[in-house]
């Protein structure tokens, strides 16, 4: 599960990205509103818990933008030190699903994340796209263009880093240590597995969305956004 935390406070940021992470969750982080909404509108995230007073554009303005000029659904936490019923119903009027008082204990934000992904697991499919390449997180069925795409394991996880990144350049070391870790193989594994889903994901296809970027990494992309 991938979250993402826009918060200005150094302090509380890394504590709770601290304690996401070491439940296991993947967290990026953000510190103004204009950074923030930029990731949430063009990366995939589970969940977003965003605070309230942010330089910038604050989260009220943050949650409505996402909702309507991105048009995401993404579940979102707020963060707030204000604790008055207009603040909450502001909260929740702009499109946020919950919303925490500060102070808080870490265990209770797990606990409302934990809450708020089994229900949204029950009600919406977890799917990734990009272009007509369709990524079904759930089933694992990968398909372009209504076409089946079929993949072995490392193929997968590799189209999906690539598509949660998209249209962004990913770095073969990142690639490298989402795949192996630490226990990295000798040979040039990681060539050899993009040139197999380039096999598979353009080969039979008029336009590329797979590139390489010399020396950097790679990128999922239409070629309008590879530029």
């Amino acid at each position: 599960m991938r979250i993402l935390v826009i918060e200005d406070n150094r302090d509380i940021l890394a504590n709770v990205l601290d304690y996401l992470e070491l439940k296991g969750y993947v967290v990026d982080c953000a510190q103004d509103g204009l950074s923030g909404l930029h990731l949430a509108a063009t990366e995939h995230y589970d969940l977003i818990v965003l605070d309230i007073m942010l330089p910038g554009i604050d989260g009220y303005q943050v949650c409505k933008r996402l909702r309507e000029d991105a048009g995401r659904d993404t579940p979102i936490i707020m963060l707030t030190a204000r604790d008055a019923l207009a603040d909450r119903l502001q909260g929740l009027s702009a499109g946020a699903d919950d919303y925490l008082i500060k102070p808080f204990a870490l265990s209770e934000l797990v606990a409302r994340i934990e809450a708020i992904l089994r229900r949204c697991q029950g009600s919406r499919k977890r799917q990734l796209q990009v272009a007509d390449l369709c990524y079904d997180l759930d089933t694992l069925e990968v398909s372009r263009g209504g076409q089946p795409v079929r993949l072995n394991p490392i193929g997968h996880k590799l189209l999906a880093l690539l598509m949660q990144r998209s249209p962004a350049v990913v770095r073969r070391e990142v690639l490298e240590e989402a795949l192996w870790g630490e226990d990295l193989p000798e040979s040039d594994s990681l060539r050899s597995h993009i040139h197999q889903l380039r096999q598979v994901l353009d080969k039979p296809f008029d336009k590329p969305l797979l590139h390489t970027v010399h020396g950097v990494g790679f990128r999922l992309a239409e070629e309008s956004d590879a530029r």
